[in-house]
């Protein structure tokens, strides 16, 4: 363990290096966040390939508060900055339409905000000038993470330090784990966009807030472990190396198994139809593996670094007793109820699940922010001035000109031809009468056609539907990696049902539970489409964690003195450390909402409700009241017997399995 010392040198000094090179610049991928096949994402990527700048279409609002608006100032402002000034009936607004030219998402967010400076410039009093349209929202949509993921690290950085202050109540002992999780922390999130650079993927502002939460939380939880462990260890051993060492190989064990669970279960975001998704997935299983090696590797070298004195004023003596009353009690109420114990966690869980069957997914282009940009307040304010106009127009583009146009003509849809693009005729539908949804309607008007409708509300009708399309695929894939995982590292087929079993009803649990608190006190109308695949996608292959390190140690405590005593004497000695990574982990991810847009902070409520029930009801009730009733049947088909030495002695740690026939 000396040479470790050594290790987390040269790890630190590789993650230095890596820093220093600084991330790969932002893809400029106009489809990234769209599905692979829609309609319109077609649209989209038709018109970023073309020459024409359909896809940038930005339209000024001028309203006046004070009567009739002054069109000539208006037309002036037209002159200047190259495209129709068009009144409303009743003269008190006016709007010009316009096209961004922009070769990137920053590049079209400065040219937004200077066409906004210059629409406002020397206006007449009591009238005002707002940017909307696709380019400003998308400029308003990049906008909102200026600043917002240093922000968004200062608070997760601040909440693990509390957190682990109040762990260890130690005023020095929080800093070493906190230091090293965050150097992992910032290696992750350069490494990941080389990376994904360099296999061609996608990314985006989210990315790298979701991956910095994830390597804080799971590292941090792996940092709890090990420091648990050796803490222990501390009390039996005089020398702190030899401490780490026997420290340090069941917390490998444990660390490896849980991390490979994850990085399993994440990498099942890689069969998403959307390219973001599939680029969150490959950086989360990157951010993972990063924080698992800072923590087995860099973490140790840190720790026996320093003596004892890094405990203070808690210094664990040779010979000191380490008791866990709470957590004993805690147990005695598992091992002389375990049937009602059961029911009871059961019970709660239905309750809390029982808001998933109102689930309604599918934010609309205003819902997804948390403070409304002016794009959308301005998008707004338009459509009351001029009726039969929009703001974020529907794109038709197609090969057949003479018959769409007839179609929509004989259903009375109001729309403009715009120009040709690499032989698409290309329309700008404002409007179509009845239609409970435009571009439902629309696409039905002109079936049979070769014709693509895309724009703002298309883009959102299609990213919904193949969302759902992705948690059809994708949910049941965690599921069953997960299990297979688990069948692998336990070595039974009904420990790893239970504890698959018990995560997708947290999960269900959390969904639901969560849409009544997004709904009732967030005030939000629907869950994003990402919401419920990113929450069920990291619950499960988080949340099996806490499961994973409880019955690793229940299966190691089993050697000695059987399986229903071990889960209670592993739900003592673990307690306390899974407790503390599990509010941490459910901390870290609340965190979320300091970043300003709504799909966020309902990924961040829900993975909090999450991990908590998994953390505090699960992991601490439910999976130990089971085992309790099951026995040595737990590990079926295989059967886990103390040795009668063990049963004398407990520190024989052999272990006898007998396979059933």
């Amino acid at each position: 363990m000396r040479r470790f010392r050594w290790l987390t040198l040269l790890l630190l000094i590789v993650g230095g290096l890596v820093m220093a090179i600084g991330s790969a610049t932002l893809p400029n991928n106009p489809t990234g966040m769209l599905p692979d096949e829609a309609d319109s994402t077609q649209v989209s990527q038709i018109l970023a390939d073309s020459d024409s700048a359909n896809g940038n279409a930005a339209v000024i609002f001028f309203k006046s508060d004070n009567g009739p608006l002054d069109m000539a100032a208006v037309g002036t402002k037209a002159q200047e900055l190259g495209g129709p000034a068009i009144p409303s009936e009743d003269g008190t607004a006016a709007i010009i339409p316009l096209n961004i030219d922009a070769e990137s998402l920053s590049g079209n967010s400065d040219e937004v905000q200077a066409l906004r400076g210059e629409a406002r410039a020397g206006l007449p009093e009591g009238v005002t000038a707002q940017v909307t349209g696709p380019a400003a929202i998308s400029a308003d949509l990049a906008g909102v993470f200026e600043g917002a993921n240093f922000l968004l690290l200062g608070v997760t950085g601040l909440i693990v330090a509390v957190l682990l202050i109040f762990t260890y109540r130690s005023p020095i002992l929080w800093i070493i784990p906190l230091a090293v999780i965050g150097i992992a922390d910032r290696v992750a999130a350069t490494a990941f966009t080389w990376v994904l650079d360099a296999l061609g993927m996608t990314w985006n502002e989210s990315t790298a807030g979701i991956l910095s939460v994830l390597v804080f939380g799971a590292g941090t939880n792996y940092a709890l472990l090990l420091i648990s462990r050796y803490r222990d260890e501390l009390h039996h051993t005089p020398d702190r190396f030899e401490a780490m060492a026997k420290a340090w190989t069941p917390t490998a064990k444990t660390v490896l198994a849980s991390g490979v669970t994850v990085v399993l279960g994440v990498a099942c975001l890689m069969l998403s139809n959307t390219a973001a998704n599939r680029g969150l997935g490959a950086a989360t299983m990157i951010g993972i593996v990063i924080a698992m090696a800072f923590a087995l590797f860099a973490l140790p070298g840190a720790l026996v670094t320093f003596g004892r004195w890094i405990f203070w004023p808690q210094k664990p003596e040779v010979g000191t007793k380490v008791e866990h009353k709470f957590w004993d009690r805690i147990g005695n109420v598992v091992r002389q109820s375990p049937r009602k114990v059961l029911v009871g966690c059961l019970a709660l869980l239905i309750i809390c699940a029982a808001g998933y069957p109102f689930l309604n997914i599918g934010l609309k282009q205003e819902d997804q922010f948390i403070d409304t940009p002016e794009s959308i307040t301005a998008a707004a304010e338009l459509t009351e001035s001029f009726p039969e106009q929009n703001a974020t127009p529907a794109k038709v583009l197609t090969q057949d000109a003479a018959e769409v146009t007839s179609r929509m003509e004989q259903a009375d849809i109001t729309f403009t031809p715009a120009d040709e693009v690499n032989g698409w005729a290309v329309f700008n539908v404002t409007d179509v009468p009845a239609a409970e949804d435009e571009t439902v309607e629309l696409r039905a008007v002109l079936e049979g056609t070769e014709t693509l409708v895309g724009g703002s509300d298309a883009e959102l009708l299609d990213t919904k539907d193949f969302a759902a399309s992705d948690r059809m695929i994708i949910f049941p894939l965690v599921l069953l990696v997960v299990f297979v995982a688990l069948v692998g590292l336990l070595r039974s087929f009904l420990a790893p049902l239970i504890m698959v079993g018990t995560v997708l009803l947290t999960n269900i649990a959390a969904l639901g539970l969560g849409w009544w608190i997004s709904t009732g006190i967030f005030g939000f109308d629907t869950y994003a489409d990402t919401t419920p695949l990113y929450a069920f996608v990291f619950l499960v292959a988080l949340g099996i964690d806490y499961s994973i390190f409880l019955i690793t140690r229940t299966r190691e405590d089993a050697r000695k003195v059987g399986t229903r005593d071990g889960v209670l004497t592993a739900l003592s000695s673990t307690g306390g450390v899974i407790t503390s990574a599990g509010i941490l982990l459910a901390a870290v991810f609340a965190a979320l909402g300091v970043l300003p847009l709504v799909a966020l902070a309902q990924i961040g409520i829900v993975i909090f409700i999450g991990v908590l029930l998994d953390t505090l009801l699960v992991r601490t009730l439910l999976i130990p009241s089971l085992v309790r009733l099951l026995g040595e049947k737990f590990w079926w088909p295989t059967t886990l017997k103390p040795s009668p030495e063990n049963t004398e002695n407990a520190a024989d740690d052999s272990e006898t399995l007998s396979v059933k026939a």
